[in-house]
């Protein structure tokens, strides 16, 4: 990519759209194009044809998409299918018809089938049923992966698709209602440690595994790919190994400093037992993690602290 060359970034203001920024300013890219909600509607398709139409971007990083956890990918089934759905077609379809040769498109590890052999290779994408609690929103993003190959095959598009694992990091969603289980976990321990709270209470049994890649590695990952001008099959980006909600757990308790005894509530979902991703495929293209998850849950819990300073809750 050419230091000059103009870059959108839709989901700008999102963990990853803003991770992406971050790494292209810190790149000597200048020329980097975003819009808020407020100023492009995804959603609207028109309004999505006529900014692309008339800004022409040379490069997109489609991260705009409706995210959350189990709870809230399993209450708003119909916004996480229908919205997610919508901003990549319109984007994809919209890319395409604006001229842009080059897209890169954020999709989920939740793609995959609920019991996949461990770790998943990206050749297991529609081998089996997916997890029950996630389906609308893994359903829409395997939409996207088939898009970008379908336009790449159709037209001889540059549109490719990485999934990463699970993310966190500077940017995260905190809402005990909807975020993630790391993010959900920073917040849980940071308020347990000063009500001097004596114990934890975590969701479900501790005993799924999770593999965790924190945000700013993911931005490296794809300018990685559109600096060498990937054009090829799915990526899954992840850092390779895993461990369980309790260790997670223990973790992040360890980061923050907080000693209380974990309590597992199992009358809460587990989702997917083991969720793990190969990652050889982008090794073999000379990219690796470097953030270890103890750094990353540092520097996450630094940037929420500051957001949450004690006696704000």
């Amino acid at each position: 990519m050419e230091r000059h060359a103009k870059i959108y970034v839709a989901g700008h203001r999102g963990m990853v759209g803003s991770a992406v920024v971050r790494r292209l300013k810190a790149s000597g890219y200048t020329n980097t194009l975003a819009r808020t909600h407020a100023e492009l509607d995804l959603l609207d398709q028109d309004a999505v044809f006529d900014f692309l139409a008339r800004e022409k971007p040379e490069y997109i990083f489609l991260a705009a998409a409706k995210v959350g956890g189990i709870q809230a990918n399993n209450t708003y089934r119909a916004d996480f299918i229908y919205q997610n759905l919508m901003m990549e077609a319109n984007l994809i379809h919209g890319a395409h018809l604006a001229g842009v040769q080059r897209l890169c498109f954020l999709g989920s590890s939740c793609i995959y089938p609920r019991d996949c052999p461990q770790p998943i290779r990206e050749e297991y994408l529609l081998t089996g049923p997916l997890e029950q609690t996630n389906e609308p929103y893994a359903i829409a993003k395997i939409a996207g992966i088939k898009l970008c190959d379908s336009y790449s095959r159709q037209y001889g598009r540059q549109y490719f698709a990485v999934m990463p694992t699970n993310l966190y990091g500077p940017g995260d969603n905190y809402d005990l209602n909807n975020s993630h289980v790391l993010p959900a976990l920073v917040r849980k321990v940071h308020e347990a440690k000063h009500r001097g709270d004596r114990e934890l209470v975590v969701w479900g049994t501790g005993t799924p595994r999770r593999e965790f890649l924190y945000v700013d590695d993911l931005a490296n990952a794809c300018v990685f790919l559109m600096e060498r001008g990937y054009d090829g099959d799915l990526l899954n980006i992840g850092v390779g190994e895993d461990l369980t909600i309790r260790e997670l757990a223990e973790t992040v308790m360890a980061v923050i400093g907080f000693n209380g005894n974990i309590v597992f509530d199992s009358s809460k979902p587990d989702g997917t037992p083991r969720k793990l991703l190969s990652v050889d495929r982008i090794r073999a293209l000379g990219w690796s993690a470097t953030t270890k998850l103890d750094q990353g849950i540092t520097q996450t819990y630094k940037e929420f602290s500051a957001r949450n300073p004690v006696g704000s809750e």
